[in-house]
């Protein structure tokens, strides 16, 4: 699984703004914000999948592209994260894999994503985060600045 990290330097006035606020309030406009800057990356992956996608087949990569909030984890340790991924089945790809036309299971994608021995890597998911790194920074900040004013008011 590949993971991004990243730091956000120069948010004293938000800093400022999250000590006025209970934790509760705080959750929820963080989970808000994250929400809408994840939605990028969700977006580029679905434009990236569509250059990826057979167009001979009825099913498409883009169309199980998914944002999933991490509950379990929130509950346990009080994270707040979101995933984006390709949401399939789980287990063994069948024999045969039949098409199920639109929003059929994909359950191929990660050979797409990563390649194989006999074929080459079209990363579409990586891409979406590392292309796109800034703008969801700047989002999450303006987002979340935003719901800790509308929280304050």
């Amino acid at each position: 699984m590949a993971t991004s990290d990243f730091s956000i330097v120069g948010l004293k006035e938000v800093k400022a703004k999250m000590n006025k606020v209970s934790q509760t309030v705080l959750d929820t406009g963080t989970r808000a914000a994250l929400r809408k800057a994840a939605g990028i990356v969700k977006k580029a992956a679905q434009q990236n999948a569509l250059a990826v996608d057979d167009p001979k087949t009825g099913r498409r990569i883009r169309d199980n592209i998914t944002l999933q909030f991490a509950s379990r984890l929130f509950q346990r340790n009080g994270v707040i994260m979101y995933r984006v991924g390709v949401a399939t089945n789980r287990g063994r790809i069948p024999t045969p894999n039949a098409d199920e036309g639109a929003r059929g299971n994909t359950p191929h994608w990660h050979l797409v994503e990563f390649g194989t021995e006999r074929a080459q890597a079209q990363p579409f998911m990586r891409p979406a985060l590392t292309n796109n790194i800034n703008q969801v920074i700047n989002s999450f900040t303006f987002e979340f600045d935003k719901e800790l004013d509308k929280a304050l008011s």
